[in-house]
């Protein structure tokens, strides 16, 4: 990469939600950097050992800020060994990330037709996609009901929580509440543990099974329902099959689909 093609941006603050393993970097924002919601940014590092030296090291990470915010966030799993991960969780604010000019990715909105129901599916940190999605008021006003499921191992890992349950309490939020309590349900769902309230399940088993369905009081409905995929390649491949069984496919060649699938990964 050349320097025209990335900006250096200053981290303001780093969230740990399970020490060594699950954590956030926020960061300024260049004020030429638009994105989708949903998007992800290719994000760099120079080597471990030329810290001041130009990044060779890039990843991409979904952006966890909406596109109207003057800043960036990103959601990340530090990976064992890893070359990226486990530095990109040592910053601290004031150091140094640099950002792709260009954002990537089709998991958008702009993919579906207005109205309906919008299912959105993640495993770990593919929540990442949907937080932007749902922190843009573009979301909330093209569907008739959002549901949001969040498969996890255990309960500690289900990072953001507070924030999207509490989202009912606020300003931005509180309208749609009044007029639809049920605009947004939320099911965060544990592997490994039983959740209160919620199965001890795979995210594909509940698919499978009608599980989710049962859950929300809503059917997927390939007429009525869109539905995004956000996490580990096991699971977008099972629930790919599962869901084109029941008449979910993405859009293609003009044609607008019910089904969307980041697998940037």
């Amino acid at each position: 990469m050349t320097e025209s093609k990335y900006t250096r941006q200053t981290v303001t603050h780093v969230q740990t939600w399970v020490p060594e393993k699950l954590f956030s970097v926020h960061v300024t924002r260049d004020p030429a950097f638009t994105f989708q919601a949903g998007q992800f940014a290719r994000v760099g590092l120079p080597e471990a050992n030329d810290p001041d030296g130009e990044p060779t090291l890039w990843r991409a990470y979904s952006m966890v800020s909406a596109p109207h915010e003057d800043r960036l966030e990103f959601y990340s799993i530090v990976v064992p060994d890893g070359q990226f991960s486990p530095r990109l969780a040592q910053l601290r604010a004031g150091d140094a990330l640099y950002v792709d000019k260009t954002p990537f990715g089709f998991l958008t909105i702009e993919r579906f037709p207005q109205g309906g129901d919008l299912w959105l599916l993640a495993t770990g940190t593919g929540l990442s996609a949907y937080l932007s999605i749902l922190r843009d008021p573009a979301t909330w006003r093209a569907f008739r009901r959002i549901v949001l499921v969040h498969g996890v191992r255990s309960a500690t890992e289900l990072a953001y929580r507070d924030e999207i349950e509490n989202w009912s309490q606020q300003p931005a939020y509180a309208d749609y509440f009044k007029e639809d309590p049920r605009k947004l349900i939320y099911l965060p769902i544990a592997t490994r543990e039983t959740i209160p309230g919620m199965p001890q399940a795979r995210l594909t088993t509940l698919i499978e099974n009608g599980g989710l369905e049962q859950l929300v009081g809503i059917p997927l409905d390939a007429q009525q329902s869109k539905i995004m995929l956000c996490g580990n390649p096991a699971m977008l491949s099972e629930a790919r099959k599962l869901l084109a069984a029941r008449g979910f496919a993405p859009g293609r060649r003009g044609i607008p689909g019910n089904l969307a699938v980041e697998n940037y990964w």
